[in-house]
């Protein structure tokens, strides 16, 4: 293994931040490798995320601008294993999300490779390629080397970093696949969709069964975190009530998270919710009672009326960035 292959999601024209960061691992990775880092990236827009990836210092960018592939997942693997066979033995790169995860998995099945997820250091030595991951909630730390000429991980949103770099990347084109795709999209689906996934925000507010109803998730909540520039999160209580959808959902039945700042708004703190946001940065919840659980590890607890405290941070937040335009 010497060589890392980043695989880019991207939405409207936009590279994921995830995939950034993973276009910034391969090249740190490469360079240990002694081999080269290569981004892959699939669909109608694949081009204009090409030219936001020249920024970041890879030594080869492909592109499939095929918009016929958008949304699909079999012609990523199969980009992506066109690449990795041109590029030999290598580390594939994906990000810890629910299409980075699908491309990652269907491409270690075909070439036979191993594949860790919810990555958050990837160590290299005499070599040799392991990948570090916590497990059972963060309780046990795993340390898993590859044993095969490829492997696959799926590295955690905000924990490793983007950076920018002299970017002098061969843009390269992939051969059309030869093969016809075909899918069906429900516009449904993509319209309960989150605009900013929460395992990606910098800063997520989320909600729980304090908040009595679905309507603080569009008015308080998403008024604050639009304010920070975040996304709304929510407890699996929230989600089971039906107050918001899964795809907000934090926690061990939900998204791993790793803000910068995490904002608990009448949320208990029970061990499933903790499980899935322990690893944040900064950790502040707001709750009228002072006794509960998220109280022993926030970094900050408020106890009052979220109903007042909310609305009156959003306003704080919106009166500062005011001053500093």
């Amino acid at each position: 293994m010497k060589n890392v292959i980043a695989f880019i999601e991207h939405k409207n024209g936009q590279a994921r931040r995830v995939s950034l960061e993973a276009a910034s691992a391969a090249r740190t990775v490469a360079d240990l490798l002694g081999g080269t880092a290569h981004a892959v990236i699939v669909g109608g827009d694949a081009a204009a995320v090409a030219a936001q990836l020249a920024a970041y210092p890879l030594d080869a960018i492909h592109v499939l601008a095929d918009a016929t592939t958008d949304k699909l997942i079999d012609p990523a693997v199969d980009a992506l294993s066109v690449v990795a066979g041109a590029a030999g033995p290598s580390l594939i790169l994906v990000g810890n999300t629910m299409i980075g995860r699908d491309v990652g998995s269907r491409f270690a099945a075909r070439v036979d490779a191993g594949l860790n997820a919810d990555v958050t250091e990837i160590r290299v030595d005499a070599g040799r390629v392991a990948c570090v991951s916590p497990k059972l909630g963060g309780l046990s730390i795993t340390t898993c080397a590859f044993k095969s000429d490829y492997g696959v991980a799926a590295i955690r949103p905000n924990v490793f970093a983007a950076k920018p770099g002299a970017g002098q990347a061969e843009i390269v084109a992939i051969a059309p696949l030869g093969k016809t795709y075909a899918s069906v999209v429900e516009d449904e689906v993509e319209e309960v969709a989150p605009e900013l996934g929460v395992e990606e925000a910098s800063v997520v507010v989320s909600g729980g069964r304090g908040m009595g109803g679905p309507e603080p998730f569009k008015t308080i909540l998403k008024d604050l975190a639009d304010a920070l520039g975040g996304a709304v999160g929510a407890s699996r209580a929230a989600v089971d009530a039906g107050w918001i959808s899964h795809g907000h959902q934090v926690g061990q039945t939900g998204k791993t998270v790793s803000p910068q700042l995490y904002i608990a708004v009448g949320i208990s703190g029970a061990i499933q919710h903790k499980v899935g946001m322990r690893t944040s940065q900064t950790i502040v919840a707001i709750n009228k009672d002072g006794g509960v659980p998220i109280g022993e590890f926030a970094d900050l607890l408020v106890v009052g009326d979220a109903f007042a405290i909310v609305p009156e941070l959003a306003k704080q937040v919106r009166d500062a960035k005011a001053v500093h335009a």
